[in-house]
């Protein structure tokens, strides 16, 4: 039965609705209306939804109006800072206006966006800038800083989001001195906190919300309660990123800014430098030395793997004795000034965390309180949403035999982790205690068109699903090449026959394609092979991906090759891109140790690792690839997936159906006539179909 609420979003949304009347370039849609309603029914029940809505769709609109039509205080929590930005500024403001509604609204960011103006001070004079540059992008942001309300980076015009600086001038829940800081009463975390609390409608980003639900100090936690509805977008993220903050990691990055933080206190207490400038230079080298000798290991692997080598052992020893040294020159400068007292707690908590990972008995002081927990800013790492890892505070552990203890190295850098394999019972628990609605909506949420494995990844039982099919006219607007006479992907020469085969689809299309690599060393041996090809090459490796995105728009007939973190957030409309090609089927890297812990697991339960867990997680991450390819009504567009798979493995109709309904050839002729000028090349290529007898 249709609730009041629905009907309203229902009309809302419709031919002749508020929408339709009052933003130019809204067309209704029957999927967004359905959508919609049922999104405001969670809402009135406050019951779980979990909804996947097709490319195309206008899943935005059709939260925005129940979220906003019921008056509720509604949290949006959304993939990545970009896509926060986008929806506030852009989306929000235009649905509110159609509505005639003056909810009070606010964007809240982790404290890492923030202008720590505490920070800021300290840094100025000291000798840490690296080149001419560095000092020019430091003089605007003091120049910004006296000029700005929100106190958001962002607004900082030409400052790179992995920008040196920042970590200078913004503060993590390690480094704040909260009610202790001489700034505190112009603290612009602290503003932007007062903001959402006064707010009707809140956009977060998910490191946000789980930092809040992990129970760490994002300072989050005092508006969450008061939410009654909480609307997840991109929420295909979200287990993944969930597993991140139910664990704990120490990385090379806070350990150093450690060193050096408790140097620039040093110059407000005479005296204090004799005692703290030879143990935070130890740190450092310990730090340094410890990521040399792991050089000889994987670039991930488990902890058991890493104490295999005895050079390495001897580094964690290294590491350990520093800290502590570091921690008792600290400890009785404590009481001289709140920033000796913060890298005091920073140093005791750095060194349980390290005993943690290894294996060992952590001290016994503050164990108990989850308040003094803190998580180190983590060194972004590949992947969506990997700029927004920030400082956020312990959550109550889990047992020891819950997570997977394992390392990771960057290019000068480390990252210590503990991962949980299961998060669905932590995030219940959370739910449940919400006595909230719950939306979760993505493009790329169903298998096969169930929900199953996505609803066990969050502890969701029986929870409301919706399919929202996508409303693009696919047999006209695309096509689906499965190229015939490909060998098995495992053979050494795969490359080489992948290029052959993609050579005259490019030459149809003039170009104008994404390639996507399951790995970088594919990529890297696919980019040498069409080096000699008539079309503006761009690899990702070679350029920051918004760099290359740019460069590949404005060629017109660009061949991008990209690996796992161009399958999402990559929106590329019109002709300049015209086919997406995927070289394999994603499944996941081996070399993964939280993953391969998560197989045995599933294992060692009963159950079927490859069924239950690697097969669903490639069809979500192959559904993300193929959205590349059609953004919009006038899209046209040839997916290419290669791997023979498909053809010759009874679960290769499980990838199939959960694609969107585009007709289906392996034909290169369906192909070169969907290309080719006129209407009949649309005709002949959209009535070519693979049979059931084609799967084998």
């Amino acid at each position: 039965m249709s609730s009041r609420l629905a009907e309203a979003s229902r009309a809302a949304l419709s031919e002749g609705g508020d929408l339709a009347q009052r933003i130019d370039s809204f067309a209704p849609r029957a999927a967004q209306q359905d959508l919609s309603a049922a999104i405001a029914g969670a809402f009135e029940t406050r019951g779980t939804l979990i909804a996947e809505a097709g490319t195309g769709t206008g899943k935005t609109f059709a939260y925005l109006v129940p979220a906003l039509l019921s008056g509720m205080k509604t949290i949006i929590s959304t993939g990545t800072r970009a896509l926060q930005d986008q929806l506030y500024h852009r989306d929000l403001p235009r649905v509110r206006d159609a509505l005639g509604r003056g909810l009070k609204t606010a964007l809240l960011k982790g404290r890492a966006n923030y202008l720590c103006l505490y920070r800021l001070n300290q840094a100025k004079g000291e000798p840490k800038f690296a080149s001419r540059e560095q000092i020019a992008q430091f003089q605007r942001i003091v120049s910004w800083s006296g000029r700005t309300r929100m106190g958001d980076l962002a607004e900082v015009e030409a400052l790179p989001e992995d920008s040196p600086l920042l970590p200078m001038v913004t503060s993590t829940a390690d480094n704040c001195l909260g009610s202790e800081c001489p700034f505190f009463g112009d603290c612009f975390v602290v503003q932007a906190r007062q903001r959402a609390q006064a707010a009707d409608l809140v956009v977060v980003n998910h490191h946000l919300l789980l930092a809040d639900l992990a129970l760490k100090q994002e300072g989050f936690g005092e508006i969450l309660p008061g939410a009654q509805a909480f609307v997840v977008d991109e929420a295909h993220q979200l287990p993944d990123l969930a597993a991140q903050f139910f664990g704990e990691a120490l990385s090379a990055r806070p350990l150093v800014e450690l060193a050096r933080d408790a140097i620039a206190e040093c110059k407000d207490v005479p005296g204090s430098l004799a005692a703290i400038q030879g143990p935070a230079r130890e740190l450092e080298h310990a730090v340094r030395a410890l990521r040399a000798a792991m050089d000889e290991l994987p670039v991930r692997g488990t902890r058991r793997r890493a104490a295999d080598l005895e050079v390495t052992e001897q580094a964690f020893d290294a590491l350990d004795a520093a800290l502590s040294h570091l921690q008792a020159a600290l400890e009785p400068l404590r009481d001289t000034a709140p920033g000796f007292d913060s890298c005091t707690a920073r140093a005791r908590e750095f060194v349980s965390r390290l005993r943690r990972w290894r294996g060992e008995a952590a001290p016994e002081v503050d164990v108990n309180d989850d308040d003094d927990f803190d998580m180190p800013f983590y060194e972004p790492a590949s992947g969506v949403g990997a700029e927004d890892h920030e400082a956020t505070a312990q959550p109550p552990r889990a047992p020891e035999d819950t997570g997977v203890h394992w390392y990771e190295l960057t290019a000068r850098g480390f990252r210590l982790s503990r991962t949980p394999l299961d998060v669905a019972g932590p995030l219940a628990q959370h739910r449940e205690r919400s006595h909230a609605a719950w939306v979760f909506t993505s493009a790329t949420l169903a298998v096969g068109g169930r929900f199953d494995h996505y609803a066990a990844k969050l502890g969701l039982l029986d929870p409301q699903t919706l399919l929202a099919p996508s409303p693009f006219d696919w047999p006209r607007q695309a096509l689906c090449y499965l190229p015939p006479g490909l060998p098995d992907p495992v053979v050494r020469h795969y490359n080489e026959s992948l290029v052959d085969k993609l050579r005259p689809v490019l030459e149809a299309s003039s170009g104008r394609a994404f390639i996507l690599f399951a790995s970088h060393r594919a990529l890297r041996e696919a980019a040498e092979l069409l080096r000699d090809g008539p079309w503006p090459l761009f690899v990702q490796g070679e350029a920051p991906r918004p760099v290359l995105l740019e460069r590949f728009r404005a060629s017109g007939n660009g061949v991008l090759l990209g690996a796992a973190s161009f399958r999402e957030g990559v929106d590329v409309a019109g002709e300049a891109l015209s086919v997406v090609i995927i070289d394999k089927l994603p499944f996941a890297a081996p070399d993964d140790p939280v993953f391969e812990a998560r197989l045995e697991a599933i294992r060692r339960n009963g159950g079927n690792p490859f069924r239950d867990e690697q097969l669903p997680q490639a069809v979500i991450a192959l559904k993300q690839g193929a959205g590349r390819l059609i953004r919009s009504e006038s899209d046209r567009g040839v997916l290419v997936l290669c791997d023979p798979r498909l053809m010759s493995k009874s679960y290769g109709k499980v990838f199939l159906d959960s694609l969107p309904p585009l007709p289906k050839t392996r034909r290169l002729e369906d192909v070169t006539a969907f290309f080719a000028p006129g209407p009949a090349s649309i005709e002949s290529a959209s009535t070519s179909t693979i049979t059931e007898h084609d799967h084998g």
